[in-house]
């Protein structure tokens, strides 16, 4: 038995209770464990392997949460990594149907990238959200109207019904942060974006009464990183950093691309992302100051 190294049961079992039902996070956090228990056992992944008939690199996707799971290779895997405590098993096994089972973004699977749908997952999961961007309002505090011209302008959005389908998915992941028990969202926004029109006058003024509307949330931090400002240490661009509920998960920083999107949870690139949010925030006039900067823009589009 390893039971001075067990999984946390009561971490897991709050985690299962509160999460909003994330599969994605729920198979990084089964992969997780699982690779800890490994790691603890000096066991390779090819013996691991072995062990579940697979390869080294089938073991290697169960850890990072990439793959669904067989009931029966996680238990013949606890069993090599010498957990045999049925109430320790059966808080992994438990998992696995939740694990594998699909988020409500998978029915817009036709127009979702399969690396946005992890980011989705992960968002699904995640008690704080903090983000910067440059180009246009984050995704999670567009109106429908804007959003509907952002994704208006996308080169994959091939017809009206995939840009329906988009907008929808787009609204539905903003209603969980104005339900009850709502993450927290903080955001920090360039002042380009502001200027920037996405649609006419109408839908910009819409836009900006939106964001003034969710600014007054008691879960929503929205701070506008202005001209005034001068230099930023963001240079590189917009990033988001999810943070979850559990000790068991890392933060993860996520970069969205063109066509990809780059995550990263080791703790020293998570730690410069956090670093440099840290000195927008301190360096962007405080949130105090949001509502009168976004007053001033609403007449500007009036």
């Amino acid at each position: 038995m390893v039971a001075d190294h067990a999984p946390n049961l009561q971490v897991t079992q709050d985690f299962l209770a509160n999460s909003s039902g994330g599969p994605t996070v729920l198979r990084i956090l089964l992969g997780t464990q699982l690779r800890r228990l490994r790691q603890e056992r000096n066991i390779s992944r090819h013996d691991a392997g072995y062990a579940i008939r697979a390869s080294h690199a089938k073991i290697s996707r169960m850890e990072l949460g990439q793959v669904s799971f067989k009931r029966r290779d996680v238990e013949d895997l606890l069993k090599l990594y010498g957990v045999h405590d049925a109430e320790q098993r059966e808080a992994l096994l438990g998992l696995i149907s939740s694990a594998n089972a699909q988020g409500w973004w998978h029915k817009y699977g036709d127009v979702l990238p399969h690396w946005f749908g992890v980011y989705v997952g992960l968002e699904e999961a995640a008690s704080v959200i903090r983000t910067f961007e440059v180009q246009f309002v984050p995704g999670l505090l567009q109106s429908e109207d804007y959003a509907r011209s952002v994704i208006r302008l996308s080169r994959t959005a091939t017809s009206e019904e995939d840009i329906d389908s988009r907008v929808q998915m787009r609204m539905h992941r903003r209603r969980r942060f104005v339900e009850p028990g709502s993450p927290r969202l903080w955001a920090v926004i360039d002042e380009a974006v502001l200027h920037r029109p996405y649609g006419d006058a109408e839908v910009m003024r819409g836009q900006i009464e939106h964001l003034l509307d969710m600014a007054r949330r008691p879960n929503i931090t929205i701070q506008i990183a202005t001209f005034a400002m001068g230099g930023h240490p963001a240079a590189g661009g917009p990033f988001s950093i999810l943070r979850f509920p559990t000790p068991e998960l890392p933060d993860v920083v996520y970069l969205e691309q063109l066509n990809s999107a780059l995550y990263f949870d080791k703790y020293d690139d998570t730690h410069r992302y956090a670093q440099t949010m840290d000195h927008l925030a301190t360096q962007a006039p405080p949130p105090s100051a949001t509502e009168d900067i976004l007053q001033d823009f609403l007449k500007r589009y009036s």
